[in-house]
């Protein structure tokens, strides 16, 4: 009984094999149909202001190849999206253009920003804002969030500094941020950055436990988890923010060096720290990339003005 059960499933098996070699031909179209997209007039905005100048590609539509699943991602609200946009290429894109020169942005900014409805939330605490990923590709995040910001402005329950710095906060200084990294990228700092505070740094760890860190030479708490965040967090606080903001925190550092000599009675003092790595940041940009980065803050501060007057209308996608 076993021997004929067994013949006959090989009989049954040899059926199915003929029927399968039998099958119909391959259908000479593609199955497989490109997604079609009815373009709007911000696709049209961005065509004329990102793709035809600069070969950059602005996504904010999601797309899942784009997604870091590590995190939750909300889809990016267009109005959002519209006023980001705006604000990446007058405050960052077009600022690099009168700094250095088209040619320099052409070839140095990424060719993609991918946009996020939110933040990215992690463990210890932190928010990522934004992430560079191997000098083609800016992820921002915080979207859904920029169109109330600016209602807000509109009906004068925000000031005009105030609107400045939330929007430096939470997005432009994000973008020179993870811009520097792209820099860093493509032409190495000195190793000598690593050595000015080379024991204090934390890693990844919950780096904002204490309020000392201008104390210990570090311009912000994120300017602790590794030499390359410590750069970047350097030269965009540097450009995005004024000179009397910028002593502040000098003085501010050397104050709280008293603080830190408690437990480390052998700590230089923070400012003068702050002041070696800022100054090689400064010989970084000058040397590799032949831009002044008081120049550069400048033209920053000026397009933020620009943009808290209301002179640059950030909500149009009118061509």
């Amino acid at each position: 009984m076993k021997r004929k059960l067994t013949y006959t499933l090989i009989v049954v098996l040899a059926a199915l094999i003929a029927g399968s070699c039998q099958q119909e031909q391959l259908r000479p179209e593609s199955v497989i149909k490109d997604s079609t997209v009815t373009k709007n007039s911000f696709d049209q905005w961005l065509q004329v202001n990102f793709l035809q100048p600069y070969n950059i590609d602005f996504r904010y539509r999601y797309t899942m190849a784009e997604t870091d699943f590590n995190y939750y991602n909300v889809p990016p609200q267009i109005e959002g999206a519209v006023i980001y946009a705006h604000l990446v290429k007058y405050l960052c894109i077009d600022t690099y253009d009168e700094v250095a020169g088209l040619s320099f942005t052409r070839s140095y900014f990424p060719k993609m920003f991918y946009l996020n409805g939110t933040w990215q939330f992690r463990n210890n605490g932190s928010i990522t804002l934004g992430t560079a990923e191997a000098g083609k590709k800016i992820m921002l995040g915080g979207v859904n969030y920029l169109e109330d910001v600016f209602a807000a402005h509109d009906a004068g329950r925000i000031t005009d500094a105030e609107l400045e710095d939330h929007l430096n906060q939470y997005y432009i200084k994000t973008i020179h941020h993870e811009f520097t990294h792209i820099l860093n990228q493509t032409k190495e700092y000195s190793e000598a950055f690593t050595q000015v505070t080379p024991s204090t740094y934390v890693g990844d760890a919950c780096f904002d436990t204490d309020d000392y860190w201008l104390g210990r030479g570090y311009i912000t708490a994120y300017s602790q988890s590794e030499p390359g965040e410590d750069f970047a967090e350097l030269l965009s606080e540097y450009v995005t923010h004024s000179a009397a903001w910028w002593d502040q925190q000098l003085a501010t550092a050397k104050t709280q060096t008293t603080e830190v000599r408690k437990s480390n009675p052998n700590a230089p003092e923070g400012n003068t720290l702050i002041q070696s790595k800022i100054d090689m940041v400064r010989d970084y940009m000058d040397a590799s990339w032949n831009i002044d980065i008081d120049v550069l803050r400048s033209v920053i501060l000026r397009r933020f003005q620009d943009v808290s007057a209301g002179r640059v209308d950030v909500h149009t996608t009118a061509i």
